[in-house]
């Protein structure tokens, strides 16, 4: 009779009982039930290096050449990867179902396949239905090699036939190994496929991407010690009722994480947005009270992003709404308001969107919130062509943000012309077209805004 175990899917750890624990690494609620895996010849090769076996060296005497990279055709998605992919990286890509990951990757598979033998491993979907989307997005497909498969043995037999410098699995989940009983999309599965793809791509220097499922939460299915194995994870984010679409990086051995690559999907696919500052920026004819814009950092790149803000009455239990920013620091931020600054919203509901969709996590958009909630409860509108951005604590002072001179000349270069940021942030030179303000508390800041209305 076939022996049942409990794994995590977390961490892979198993267990001989169902536990609302896992006994490993103490998440709640992962235990998955499963059949035992019968002992096997191959069984031992989990345990080998994902990596090609080098000699003990010394640090100072080993070879650190610059990584050499191939663009993908995409600008964006070379931005997000560090400039494009690298030989025997496997990257590990995610999102919600029908938010384009497959499309980005065919777009990148026939981009590629000008440069370098390609292979495109489908296995949710028939070589028919990947000819009739590429006929969609009006790509040739005449070197990109196809396989609809989603036996492990079947497609590494298929990787060293074929010898490509470019593999897409897509996805991960549909694969399974003859060596493992369980079913696909398993912890088990997910993890044995996933570890023999990258132990061939570092073998055979082929970069390998993994499309990977999301859970209901957002975040990867499957164990976590998937991301940990790959060299990049990135996240494809954005509403589905919406045409734009962000890739993130997550993790990125090879360059900057949280880099971000913008897109527009259309008729003909993804395409790159060259001025995403743009989607993030309502167009006003004239200011409204309520709105501040903000320069924040994704990755490398400074974007422009408009933060409102709605002020009004709540009666005796008001409301705290908060998309796209921390509802617990806007509490915090209204009670530095009332205390340093005596603006009181007590009684009041108050409601702080950061328009386009976007995640702002860093705090340098403390100032701007609070500058937009002032002006929804005055109502009264910050001059044309304003923007703020800068860090605030609970004594009230406004401490800088890092790279400020950079999003000082990115806001002056898409012609914002008023400033009010840390002093820590102000210019050592003047900028041309740009007044900045700096204050070092938040009353000051509040001052600073009603001298200039």
């Amino acid at each position: 009779m076939a022996k049942t175990i409990y794994t995590c899917r977390e961490c892979g750890g198993t267990s001989a009982k169902w536990l609302g624990q896992c006994p490993h690494c103490k998440a709640w609620n992962t235990l998955d039930e499963g059949m035992a895996e019968a002992p096997s010849a191959t069984k031992n090769n989990r345990f080998q290096s994902l990596a090609r076996s080098q000699p003990v060296a010394t640090l100072s005497e080993i070879d650190a050449a610059e990584i050499a990279r191939t663009p993908t055709g995409q600008e964006e998605l070379d931005r997000v990867l560090g400039g494009g992919i690298v030989e025997g990286a496997v990257v590990l890509i995610g999102g919600d179902p029908g938010i384009g990951k497959s499309t980005l990757l065919l777009q990148a598979v026939d981009a590629l396949s000008a440069q370098m033998p390609v292979l495109y491993v489908t296995g949710e979907e028939s070589g028919a239905q990947i000819a009739l989307r590429a006929r969609r997005l009006g790509l040739s497909g005449a070197r990109v090699r196809v396989l609809a498969e989603i036996q492990l043995q079947k497609i590494v037999a298929a990787i060293e036939t074929e010898n490509p410098s470019f593999c897409v699995i897509d996805s991960i989940q549909t694969v399974y190994s003859d060596d493992l009983t369980s079913a696909p999309g398993s912890v088990a599965q997910v993890r044995e496929c996933a570890a023999q793809l990258t132990r061939l791509a570092k073998t055979r220097g082929c970069t390998v991407v993994l499309v990977g499922h999301v859970t209901k939460e957002g975040a990867l299915a499957g164990p976590r010690v998937l991301e940990h194995i790959v060299d990049t994870v990135l996240y494809f984010e954005g509403d589905t009722h919406s045409s734009f679409r962000l890739v993130r990086a997550i993790k990125n051995r090879f360059g900057a994480v949280n880099e971000i690559g913008v897109f527009a999907m259309t008729e003909r696919g993804l395409k790159g947005v060259s001025n995403p500052s743009a989607i993030f920026l309502s167009t006003h004819g004239e200011p409204v009270p309520g709105s501040c814009v903000m320069v924040t950092l994704e990755g490398t790149r400074p974007l422009l992003v408009e933060i409102q803000a709605l002020v009004d009455g709540g009666g005796g239990s008001p409301r705290r709404l908060s998309v796209g920013l921390d509802r617990d620091r806007l509490a915090m931020l209204l009670a530095v308001l009332h205390r340093h600054a005596g603006v009181s919203c007590m009684d009041q509901d108050v409601f702080v969107n950061a328009v386009g969709g976007v995640r702002i996590g860093e705090p340098a958009a403390d100032l701007a919130v609070l500058l937009a909630i002032q002006g929804s409860l005055r109502g009264r509108a910050l001059p044309r062509g304003f923007f703020a951005f800068g860090e605030v604590g609970l004594a009230g002072e406004v401490r800088p943000a890092p790279r400020g001179q950079e999003r000082l000349r990115e806001a002056a270069k898409l012609g914002f012309s008023v400033a009010v940021v840390p002093k820590g942030n102000a210019p050592k030179k003047a900028i041309e077209g740009l007044a900045v303000h700096p204050v070092e508390r938040i009353e000051e800041a509040i001052q600073v805004v009603r001298e200039l209305g």
